[in-house]
């Protein structure tokens, strides 16, 4: 079981790494705080993520008290971080250039349902909760509280992104949300 950890941090230095080299293309942020709020975000995802990568270079010590030895549970996590880091990946690969750190105002705004949008109005937010819930099934239950910190995050910057695009989009937002369900197709 010794290489399902590995593809877990591979998996999120991928995502990190997409997300790095995309964002040089993405368009401006509108306000002046929206710089300073945006890369006080880019830093604390990047940290947590750190963070979680971290506690496998101490897994040897916490083995008997917090590291999966299931083969099968590390199996089905790697499966369910993979889909997860997937769909985030293939969600920011069709939002394009109007990619912006959460709540944030893009220059020249368009709405896009298009890939993984035509089902769910958030599938980064989706993706990487999935990502984090296969990366606390496969490898440590210490996965779980950037879990439950960013799926609360989440949730409140969904909830403030779905009013900012009303009022950007007041004649299609709407339409587009009665389509679609927030963060898992025909569920919730």
């Amino acid at each position: 079981m010794t290489v399902l950890p590995w593809i877990i941090v591979a998996l999120w230095l991928v995502l990190i790494a997409y997300w790095a080299v995309a964002a040089f293309g993405a368009k401006q942020s509108v306000g002046r705080r929206a710089w300073r709020r945006e890369a006080g975000l880019r830093l604390a995802v990047i940290v947590i993520v750190l963070v979680g990568l971290r506690f496998t270079a101490v897994r040897h010590a916490l083995r008997p008290y917090a590291v999966n030895s299931s083969v099968a549970l590390g199996v089905l996590g790697v499966v369910l971080c993979a889909l997860g880091v997937g769909l985030a990946l293939w969600a920011r690969v069709h939002l394009g250039r109007n990619w912006g750190m959460p709540m944030s105002r893009k220059a020249e705004p368009e709405l896009v349902e298009s890939g993984p949008y035509a089902l769910v109005r958030h599938p980064i937010y989706g993706g990487i909760i999935l990502g984090l819930l296969g990366s606390a099934l496969a490898q440590s239950p210490f996965w779980v509280v950037p879990l439950v910190v960013f799926g609360g995050c989440f949730i409140c910057s969904a909830r403030r992104e779905e009013r900012i695009m009303t009022e950007q989009f007041p004649q299609s937002y709407p339409a587009y949300r009665q389509r679609t369900k927030m963060f898992i197709p025909y569920v919730v």
